[in-house]
């Protein structure tokens, strides 16, 4: 069974190798009782990078005796040479390459050998395509040539510095792979049935009603925002169906009540995936869960535990490992605490102040020329003059969404629960089960698809549309989506480019095991925001750093304990998940922060370029708040639970001495 995490890794998994497959006719290895030749399979990076480890993975399907591997540079150095066993799959790690003089290189296994060549490049290049994409749509605010751009001067480097060949691999070797991975078809798949589901919706006057309908309780640009930021609390259980239901629902709401789109977008992006992330019930906390039990189990394969401590690592459910971290987790708790400020209070600054002021002084809720990832309203025009305004057209879809969601998710992770041998004791055993093995990429289908076709059947069994005109709508919608699905594609194929260059392995290169124990968390929640931020794939990042964290954590003295170092491993722990939902929400190249943009009917840019300082303000208060809980508190979740609260109050003078008003504060009183 296809599960979310699994997928997400073997999509965007940034150690993965480029595949070199050499079929070899080896005739000194042996051959088998039948005479068939033996094969053996050679996977290498990509693109070697300067000073930066790297692995090779060799595969012997079959062979009579044990091998003897030896890899050498073509300067004679001898980079590595150990027995490998005659079947199976064998890695060979912490391999470094300091000097283009080293290759190509050689690996001789039993008495045939193999050259390997590859891109030699500084390690520093690796990060220059996602800098250029972003730092090109942040200036000239056009994204799609932006991320191209990013993409080919990644195949730059990978074509040998051919110009020509870089377009074509740009194309032929990412664009295409990243529409086929069928995870990111799923993702398209649902965003354009959402946006059909809309469409159909706005068409036979369904969102009108429930704009209607709210009217009279959200009567104000804060009632309509703290509604749209109830919501988002609500449909906790998976990021993806949060962004689209929700600004998608809410966007007639708050373009009524002048509410900027940018604001709208943010409120989106930046309660979606912390609230997924922190509630247990959702499919990112399965995810995290399964990286941490591999970590766990990565430090005591090691041994970087001593017998005290690794006992303790054996015996220590993840589950609770993850809700004994939930305290340090002070990016998520305090972004979705900053939202609701920002949206009470009625203060903003920086580039939002500048959109809420344009939109509530009615020169629109978006700015001119603005390129919206979804535009709605010119695909769909108006609702046709005559049609009943019934609320239930558009309650009902969206409800068939949720509940096919969340009944899919239960299905799917309860299947075979049965037959598990040993049963999971207890309730916590059993929601990690259940979170481990649902699929929300189907069960997301399936909710778009009835919603859907529950939208049809509902206007053409009351006859607000023939079935042809709801197809029509629903054709609209979808194309509505159309421009956010070209940036979506090129940002994961901006993420596969990152990948090939090894860009998180030069990211991760920067820990140390002599970093300070103390440092740790801090370290790195800066580390994974970073990845997060260059990769576009808060996922991604997370299945690479857990596994390297924990072991390393445990290394540096780390544990479970008690004491600061259960502080220092709970904090570390947390800092993954919390840096790479920070460097998600800063990205231009995130899918989420793309699907909030589509879902919102934003620029695309101009929802990053608002959304950063917000982003950055909350970053830095938590990284403060993770050095003095690890410095001085310890393990104590009491200490860290008035960290946040400490960290709550600095945002809240900081908005409050720094902020201004997007509207004149007469009016504001008015509408009070």
């Amino acid at each position: 069974m296809q599960t979310r995490h699994v997928s997400r890794i073997l999509g965007f998994w940034l150690h993965r190798f480029g595949t070199l497959t050499t079929v070899l006719l080896i005739a000194g290895l042996g051959v088998s009782p039948a005479g068939a030749q033996e094969i053996i399979e050679v996977d290498a990076p990509d693109a070697l990078l300067d000073g930066v480890p790297f692995s090779i993975t060799v595969r012997t399907p079959g062979s009579l005796d044990t091998l003897q591997s030896t890899l050498r540079g073509a300067d004679g150095t001898v980079l590595h040479g150990a027995l490998i066993p005659p079947v199976g799959e064998v890695v060979i790690p912490d391999l470094v390459v300091t000097d283009r003089d080293q290759l190509p290189l050689e690996l001789t296994v039993g008495s045939v050998s193999e050259t390997i060549s590859r891109p030699f490049i500084p390690a520093w290049f690796s990060i220059l395509p996602p800098l250029m994409a972003i730092a090109l749509a942040l200036i000239i605010r056009e994204v799609v040539s932006s991320l191209f751009l990013g993409i080919w001067l990644g195949c730059l480097f990978l074509a040998g510095y051919n110009p020509f060949a870089a377009v074509l691999m740009a194309i032929d070797r990412f664009v295409q792979p990243a529409l086929a991975n069928p995870d990111h078809a799923a993702i398209v798949i649902f965003s354009l049935l959402l946006g059909g589901m809309v469409g159909v919706m706005t068409r036979m006057g369904g969102t009108k009603a429930i704009v209607e309908a709210v009217t009279p309780l959200a009567t104000s640009p804060r009632r309509a925002q703290l509604a749209t930021w109830l919501a988002g609390l609500a449909i906790f259980f998976d990021d993806y169906a949060n962004t689209l239901l929700v600004g998608n629902t809410m966007r007639p709401l708050t373009d009524k009540l002048k509410v900027s789109r940018e604001k709208l977008a943010y409120i989106v992006d930046s309660t979606a995936a912390p609230v997924a992330a922190i509630v247990f019930v959702s499919t990112w906390v399965g995810y995290e869960i399964s990286l941490i039990g591999d970590g766990m189990h990565l430090a005591v394969e090691q041994g970087v535990a001593d017998g005290a401590v690794a006992s303790q690592l054996m015996t220590a459910s993840p589950f609770a490992v993850f809700i004994r971290s939930i305290p340090y987790l002070f990016y998520p708790i305090m972004a979705i605490f900053a939202v609701a400020l920002f949206v009470l209070s009625r203060r903003d600054f920086g580039p939002m102040l500048a959109a809420e002021r344009r939109a509530a002084s009615g020169a629109g809720v978006y700015r001119a020329g603005a390129q919206l990832a979804a535009d709605m309203d010119s695909e769909l025009g108006t609702v046709p003059d005559g049609t009943p305004l019934r609320w239930w057209n558009g309650v009902i879809p969206i409800l068939t969404v949720v509940v096919t969601v969340v009944a899919g998710l239960v299905w799917t992770g309860t299947r075979g629960l049965g037959e598990l041998d040993p049963a999971p004791s207890g309730f916590a055993e059993t929601v990690r089960h259940v979170l481990n093995n649902a699929d929300p990429f189907a069960t997301l289908l399936w909710g778009s698809l009835l919603g859907c076709v529950v939208g049809i059947v509902l206007a053409a069994a009351q006859r607000l549309l023939t079935l042809s005109q709801a197809v029509s709508a629903m054709v609209s919608g979808m194309r509505a989506m159309m421009l956010a699905m070209m940036i979506l594609v090129l940002a994961w194929s901006l993420g596969a480019v990152t990948s090939s260059l090894s860009t998180a392995s030069f990211l991760a290169s920067i820990l140390s095991e002599r970093l300070p124990l103390e440092l740790l968390p801090v370290t790195v929640f800066v580390v994974a925001a970073l990845m997060a931020f260059a990769t576009g794939t808060s996922w991604a990042t997370m299945a690479i750093m857990l596994p390297l964290i924990v072991p390393l954590s445990v290394g540096l003295g780390a544990g479970l304990g008690g004491g600061a170092s259960t502080g220092a491993f709970l904090g570390a722990i947390a800092s993954v998940l919390a840096g790479a939902i920070f460097g998600d929400h800063c990205s231009p190249i995130s899918d989420t922060t793309v699907l909030s943009s589509m879902a919102s009917g934003c620029d695309h840019v101009d929802h990053v370029r608002t959304q950063l300082p917000y982003a950055v303000l909350v970053a830095v208060i938590a990284a403060v708040a993770l050095v003095i809980g690890s410095t001085v508190f310890g393990s104590s979740p009491w200490a860290a639970l008035a960290l946040i609260v400490l960290g709550c109050g600095v945002i809240y003078l900081f908005v409050r001495f720094v902020g201004g008003w997007s509207q004149r504060p007469a009016a504001v009183r008015a509408t009070r």
